[in-house]
Formats: C-alpha cells, structure tokens, sequence
C-alpha cells in the first residue's frame, strides 16, 4: 500500500476511531430500550423517547419522541406525562397547545412530580391553557416548593411579596426565600439580604445582611458583591474595611457593575500602596476562582 493511503487510512481511524467503537454500545443499548418499549415497558418507552428526542444513539426525531412519550403518559407514567406536556406548550413533534400541556402536565403533578406542579402554577398565573387564578398558582407553586423546587419556592416569594396574585405578606415572601437560600440559590440570598437591610418581612439586622450578601458574592452574584462592598464602605453588619469594600466592589464592577469605578478610585486613595496590592491581588483570586 503506498505511503500516502496509510497515512489518510491512519488519519481517518484517529479521527473516527472512538466513535466508530461507540456505535455497537449505543446499538445495542437501543435495541434493549426498543425491545422493552415495544412490550409495553413505559419506563423504556419514556426512555426512548428522551432518546430520540435529544438524538442519544439514534436519528433525532421529535415527532417519533412524541410518539413514545404519549406511549408511556398514557400508561400513567408522570416523567412521561411531563415531557408529553412540555411537547405540547414547546410544539415540537407537535401543534403546540397549552390547553393540552395543562391536561399533561397536571396528570404529573398530581403524582407529585415538582417540575409539573411549578408549571401549573405557572401556567394559572399568566393564564396560559386554562383561566388566570391566583389562588391556584399559589396552592401549585406552594406544593413545589414544599418538595424542595428552588424556582418554586422564589417564585412563591416573589407572588407574597408584589401581592398581584395572592394577598401580599411580605413575612410569607421571606419564608420562601429563605428556604431557596439556604439551599445555596445565590439570587434568593441577594433578596434575602435586602430584606434583612431594609427591614422588610423580619426585624432590620445589617449583620444578617451582610452574611447573606457574602454567601451570594461568593457565588458571583455581581448586585451581592456591589452590595457587600458597600457594607464594609460604610461599616454595617461588618467592620469597616476598606481593603474589602475595594476587593468586593472590584469584582462587581468585573461582572458587569460598570457604573461604580469612581468609588473604586475613591476607595483606592485611601489604602496604602500594599493594602492596594493586596486588594487587587485578593479580587483577582475570586474571580479566578469563580470563572
């Protein structure tokens, strides 16, 4: 074989060489999923048709996803029943149809499947496929949010808290926040941290304040560190701290706070040339590790 043909014929393999020993695994796991689907498995059925749909190890085809979707709803299958109800108010594979993705989405969310009830909630609040109500955008958002469904639970906060929908209680708003905070939502510890500031819904504590706003900056939350760089300015809920106000106020302007960098010029006269290397050298390695 002349050299040049083995050199393209290496050079193939290389290239389509690990997808070439990928194929039999992906055909045979297909083949078992079908298998199964075809006998009425709906767990299989669901499967195949998240398969298809995504494009896993055979030809992406939303109509034949749909298919096997409605398959295994049909058989009371609420992971099944959500995708189908997703299909429909997305229409892909088919007509969208919200009053269709309610009739789906609520057989999963009484089943308890989280994901179904925040959309039902959802879906009452705007009035999307079924009549705009309040109370029942509550009581679904609220079933949710009890199973854990972080945009439930700051969703919640935010329908208490605005009162357009529900009553307003702006104790009840912070309740809910406070849940999605602690389990390590960033945006619902920003929130939380301005009410504990402002004294909205529980007592005014700036030190609360700024623990709050600390553990959302630490996640990279740019309206947290702004905040945050503020409290160690002005010495509220912390120790008055201008290497920090400097570090905090920094790393907000590089997430796209560009309006402040006057105070960080301002901030800058007041350090030492080493408290400014510091600084710098401080809010370099937050953003390194946050990036």
């Amino acid at each position: 074989m002349p050299l040049r043909f083995l050199k393209a014929s290496l050079r193939i393999f290389v290239i389509l060489g690990p997808c070439l020993f990928l194929l039999p695994a992906f055909s045979s796991e297909h083949h078992e999923i079908l298998k199964s689907a075809e006998e009425g498995d709906p767990v299989a059925q669901n499967s195949l048709g998240e398969m298809h749909e995504k494009g896993l190890g055979v030809l992406q085809d939303n109509i034949v996803a749909v298919k096997w979707y409605r398959r295994a709803a049909e058989q009371g299958d609420a992971s099944a029943q959500y995708n189908l109800g997703r299909m429909y108010i997305l229409g892909r594979g088919i007509l969208q149809d919200d009053s269709e993705a309610v009739k789906w989405f609520r057989m999963a969310a009484e089943q308890g499947d989280a994901s179904s009830q925040y959309i039902i909630g959802s879906m009452y609040e705007k009035g999307e496929g079924v009549p705009r109500d309040g109370g029942e955008a509550a009581k679904w958002y609220r079933m949710a949010a009890e199973q854990g469904k972080l945009s439930a639970q700051t969703h919640l906060g935010f329908i208490y808290e605005y009162g357009e929908v529900v009553p307003q209680d702006h104790m009840e708003a912070v309740k809910w926040y406070r849940m999605a905070a602690e389990q390590g939502d960033a945006f619902s510890q920003t929130i939380l941290a301005e009410r504990y500031k402002e004294g909205k819904g529980v007592p005014q504590d700036d030190g609360a304040a700024a623990r709050w706003y600390k553990k959302a900056a630490e996640q990279g939350e740019a309206i947290a560190q702004l905040n945050l760089g503020f409290m160690y300015e002005k010495g509220k809920g912390v120790q008055q701290d201008y290497v920090n106000a400097y570090v905090w106020f920094s790393v907000a302007h590089a997430n796209g706070m560009n309006s402040f960098e006057q105070i960080i010029e301002r901030i800058a006269k007041d350090l030492t040339p080493q408290q400014l290397f510091q600084a710098k050298r401080k809010a370099a390695e937050i953003l390194k590790v946050q990036r």
